[in-house]
């Protein structure tokens, strides 16, 4: 018996890796997080599968779900949003899993920063103008951030940044991004990327926060920030690519 650890991506059932349907279509047990995913997803599972929504337990109350499929010997899909790499509390799971003794594995989906930048249609490096990628969050009534990780520090590097589980702070996020970024920044708010009722908000620093707030979105949005989001954006050619490059052979 194993708990599969599956990233299943932004929402849509159709950016699931085949290594996940094939682990969702074979696991017996599957527990999910119902606020960010679409139902769809959930059709991947056996018909006669156990469901369990965790979106309402607790970390111990999830570890005894886990680990009352592992003492009947069944296989579980843990759906985590997006990768699980980011924001999935697969450590705080999986340590508790070590100590009970009962196998795992991971992998891998596709995150909400990147089906956000698909949906936008931009790369988020641009050769010679930003060459960096910050994955971020924020203080809210969430678990507190590290001291060192300020968002003004990140702001400094003047990357890319792609802001998770912060759109209820967006205002006061904006005001402290302006004094680096300036105020005709560039910034996109993708609420639900990939999924049938997505919704894509622009703007710039100095109003993208009024246009969150009369959409009133509150959840399951990334806000996506810096130079390399301007419309029609020049740059030069990347060394990869360019025509002078050296070749060899």
């Amino acid at each position: 018996m194993t708990v599969h650890f599956i990233g299943a991506g932004p929402g849509a059932a159709d950016l699931l890796t085949v290594r996940a349907v094939t682990l969702i279509r074979a696991s017996p047990v599957c527990l999910y997080a119902g606020t960010y995913l679409d139902p769809e997803v959930l059709a991947q599972c056996a018909p006669d599968a156990e469901l369990v929504d965790t979106q309402h337990l607790d970390i111990e109350q999830i570890t005894e779900r886990l680990a009352r499929a592992h003492r009947s010997g069944r296989d579980v899909a843990r759906l985590c949003s997006g990768d699980p790499s980011l924001y999935s509390a697969l450590t705080e799971q999986t340590r508790r899993l070590d100590a009970l003794g009962i196998p795992w594995d991971v992998t891998p989906g596709v995150p909400a920063y990147a089906a956000a930048a698909a949906t936008l249609g931009v790369e988020l490096t641009v050769p010679e103008l930003v060459q960096s990628v910050v994955l971020t969050r924020t203080h809210a009534r969430s678990t507190a951030m590290p001291e060192s990780e300020a968002l003004a520090g990140f702001a400094r590097t003047r990357a890319t940044l792609a802001l998770h589980l912060a759109v209820t702070r967006v205002r006061p996020l904006a005001a402290e991004l302006v004094a680096e970024y300036g105020a005709d920044c560039p910034v996109a708010v993708v609420y639900r990327a990939s999924q049938p009722d997505e919704l894509v908000l622009r703007g710039t620093l100095a109003d993208i926060a009024d246009r969150v707030e009369a959409a009133d979105l509150r959840r399951a949005a990334v806000i996506l920030v810096g130079r390399a989001l301007t419309p029609a954006v020049d740059c030069v050619t990347s060394h990869l690519y360019d025509p002078a490059r050296e070749r060899i052979g």
